[in-house]
């Protein structure tokens, strides 16, 4: 059994969906996929896309991400509800968004999160210019620290479980610390670093003692080692990000 990983699929690309849809039916019916988030804002075509992965892999786990939490029907009342009828259809399609223990020596944990500016104070550039702030909707009242702070809490009953004696491979969409972001970066790029995640989902891992973290969201593919964990992104991203990402599935471990 192996562990694959894959983030940022955006299968609204023509030339993403035609990645998914040739992938092996064969190759991975022993293994299991971790998605990081970022499939579709668009539920028809996410419920396909999760039914379609479902088919290939032993287990398919997921996260989602901020496209996967826009609002573009009417018929939706806010982000919150989105992310309701998200865990519903990914239910129906057989797709978790809870812990897996494969095996009694491995656990894999999915961690909810947002971002809270805990890595940086947006700019008006960053206010002016990031979809978020049109195309999610929430209740009255909620800004990005409630907002993070209502997903992180979502994580409380995985993290304060007992993982003893176990391999931990716990995964998110968003950077749970910005120094895994690559030291490369452009200046000009990094006004986008206090969207892209909290430290408090850091802490939630430090609990956690997991071996291997794997996120999403910057469409950086990276791994490096902090504080005795290995932090993974294997984003897909958009069809022009052929210098930053890899359109491919990384295997992360193997039993």
């Amino acid at each position: 059994m192996k562990v694959f990983t894959i983030s940022d699929i955006h299968v609204d690309f023509a030339e993403n969906l035609c990645w998914l849809n040739n992938l092996s039916y064969n190759d991975y019916l022993n293994d299991i996929l971790i998605l990081a988030g970022d499939v579709t804002d668009a539920l028809p075509l996410f419920e396909r896309t999760l039914r379609n992965l479902r088919k290939r892999f032993l287990e398919v786990l997921f996260i989602p991400g901020n496209h996967d939490l826009w609002v573009r029907s009417s018929n939706i009342k806010n982000s919150l509800e989105k992310l309701q009828l998200i865990q519903t259809i990914a239910a129906d399609c057989g797709i978790r968004m809870e812990p897996l223990h494969p095996s009694c020596s491995l656990s894999i944990i999915p961690l909810f999160g947002w971002y809270d500016y805990s890595f940086g104070h947006p700019s008006r550039k960053l206010l002016a210019s990031w979809v978020d702030y049109k195309a999610c909707k929430w209740p009255e009242n909620y800004d990005e620290k409630s907002i993070t702070q209502h997903f992180i809490s979502m994580n409380g009953p995985f993290v304060n479980k007992s993982n003893t004696n176990r391999f931990i491979i716990s995964f998110s969409h968003f950077l749970p610390r910005i120094d895994v972001m690559p030291s490369y970066i452009p200046p000009d790029k990094r006004f986008l670093y206090p969207v892209l995640g909290t430290t408090l989902l850091e802490k939630q891992i430090y609990k956690l003692g997991s071996d291997i973290h794997i996120y999403g969201h910057s469409h950086v593919n990276n791994q490096v080692v902090k504080d005795n964990t290995l932090y993974i992104n294997n984003a897909f991203g958009y069809p022009y990000e052929t210098r930053i990402t890899a359109k491919e599935l990384k295997c992360i471990f193997e039993m």
